[in-house]
């Protein structure tokens, strides 16, 4: 029992299975692992990817997009191109960031000297989420804030609640990620089974997932499962056609990268368009699930936030270290 309980400097038990979370200690443990990020360049390297990433992106619309800043739409072309590429930019560098948070210390027997420190197991990981998630949302914030001038120069025409609602979006999306990757690296002893753990994320929500729809389709076309039936009314009168079964639906609105594009569709102007949204009102009769609503969005991506690292936080108080 001595041994998890770890009574190191100043005779803490902090480190007990069941211990307690302390603020202090938690803040001082985020702010190391933030501390070490900026030491190793990481903060700055990606603070400047996103500005890169948003000028460029910036070029390309003010260079094609005459017609656009005609009708003062740019900002929302922007939003459209940004959220595009950060839907698969930032997970990757989320669980990245999240890769060695734990398992690293694990792997080198560091975190028993962090844990012989007045830290407990729930402060450590708590720290490190919130010491990864603040590399990861202050990087996107000083990318954006610098790249702002240029935006706007370029653009002719710039929304700031857009240019705001596309950032304030993409940290929450980041966060939610980061969370997973921590509590994952929380559970692994190795690196090596972390960073595969990481790979099996990434292919999971960015290709399983996305598959998943057209799979479904495939396997009601051939009549394995059973679909629902509605009706369009066209030229020729009503034609009836068939659709995936509710639950099918509710599966891929838990994705976190279709919870983001649902969400800044709140947020920004890069709304869904007319089309989308008459569709789906015909194909469930004019009345759209909760779960398919934008503003369910929000709610998945706090799910992916607070239940991984939930989870970590009691099963990390049992693992031995």
């Amino acid at each position: 029992m001595s041994s998890e309980t770890g009574t190191g400097t100043g005779g803490s038990d902090r480190s007990a299975p069941g211990s307690s979370i302390h603020p202090e200690s938690v803040r001082a443990v985020a702010k190391k692992d933030f501390q070490d990020s900026v030491r190793s360049w990481m903060f700055w390297g990606l603070s400047i990817f996103f500005f890169t990433l948003l000028v460029a992106l910036t070029g390309v619309v003010s260079y094609f997009g005459e017609d656009l800043a005609a009708q003062d739409v740019t900002t929302e072309v922007l939003v459209v191109f940004v959220s595009e590429i950060t839907r698969l930019v930032l997970p990757l560098i989320a669980l990245i960031l999240g890769w060695k948070a734990i398992a690293g210390e694990r792997e080198s027997g560091s975190i028993k000297i962090l844990l012989s420190l007045p830290h407990s197991r729930k402060d450590v990981l708590l720290g490190k989420l919130i010491g990864r998630s603040a590399v990861l949302s202050l990087s996107l914030i000083v990318g954006f804030v610098l790249a702002a001038i240029i935006v706007a120069a370029l653009l002719g025409s710039f929304d700031i609640v857009d240019y705001l609602g596309l950032l304030a979006m993409s940290i929450l999306y980041g966060v939610a990620y980061t969370s997973i990757a921590v509590s994952l690296s929380s559970l692994t002893r190795s690196t090596t089974i972390a960073g595969a753990a990481m790979v099996g994320v990434f292919v999971l929500f960015y290709i399983v997932w996305n598959a998943i729809t057209s799979a479904l389709r495939l396997l009601m076309d051939r009549g394995t499962i059973s679909g629902e039936s509605y009706t369009v009314e066209t030229n020729e009168g009503p034609v009836e056609l068939e659709r995936l079964p509710d639950w099918a639906f509710f599966i891929e609105s838990i994705d976190p990268g279709y919870a983001y594009n649902n969400a800044l569709s709140i947020v920004t102007g890069a709304a869904e368009s007319d089309l989308d949204v008459q569709l789906e009102a015909v194909m469930f009769n004019g009345d759209i699930p909760f779960y398919l609503q934008d503003w369910f969005g929000f709610l998945i991506l706090l799910f992916w936030i607070v239940v991984p690292i939930a989870v970590a936080l009691y099963r990390f108080d049992q693992v031995d270290l």
